[in-house]
């Protein structure tokens, strides 16, 4: 256990401290909630930088990074989902959690393949995930009341949504010539 491993388990860790926040009766909780899950984001730039930094990589952090990753933003989503329910929300969510799903299974069945490089996180993703965790920050931190800041979250959640959609398309076009092609039988 290394401190970037120790961050990302971190992370994992705070998702039912995140969601009991969530819950909470009081009107702080909003605010509450949001800063543990930007605390969460922080902790996943901060593991990467320092497992890059300081050369401590592990194979146990590459698993456990983009898992925490992922079910943190998932979390966030289905618990913004319920509370606002609407479309605004409802459908960024599913292109975003859809989209995930996709692309895990595509890294997967790349790295059987060997060919795992040609699905590796790109520039775009990047752009990605900052739009979509200042969204759920700004989100997260608002009762679902139609105000500046809730339609500056629906906006920047959109435009994560479309850049998902976009870097899904780059994935897919990278992985195509290994999806297109057809074995031979013995």
């Amino acid at each position: 256990m290394n401190i970037p491993n120790i961050l990302t388990v971190l992370r994992v860790l705070l998702i039912p401290i995140f969601i009991l926040l969530f819950y909470l009766p009081f009107g702080w909780s909003y605010l509450a909630s949001s800063a543990v899950f930007a605390l969460a984001a922080v902790t996943d730039w901060l593991d990467g930088y320092l497992a890059r930094r300081l050369e401590q990589s592990t194979p146990f952090g590459a698993f456990l990074d983009p898992v925490a990753d992922k079910l943190m933003v998932a979390v966030a989503l289905v618990l913004l989902v319920e509370e606002h329910a609407n479309l605004w929300l409802t459908l960024p969510a599913a292109i975003i959690i859809g989209r995930e799903i996709v692309i895990s299974a595509l890294r997967e069945w790349m790295a059987e393949l060997g060919a795992r490089a040609q699905v590796a996180v790109s520039r775009l993703g990047k752009w990605k995930t900052a739009a979509q965790m200042t969204a759920l920050v700004i989100l997260l931190a608002n009762p679902p009341v139609v105000t500046f800041w809730v339609l500056l979250g629906y906006s920047l959640l959109m435009v994560a949504a479309g850049l998902t959609l976009w870097s899904m398309c780059h994935y897919l076009l990278a992985a195509w010539p290994h999806l297109s092609t057809t074995t031979e039988k013995k």
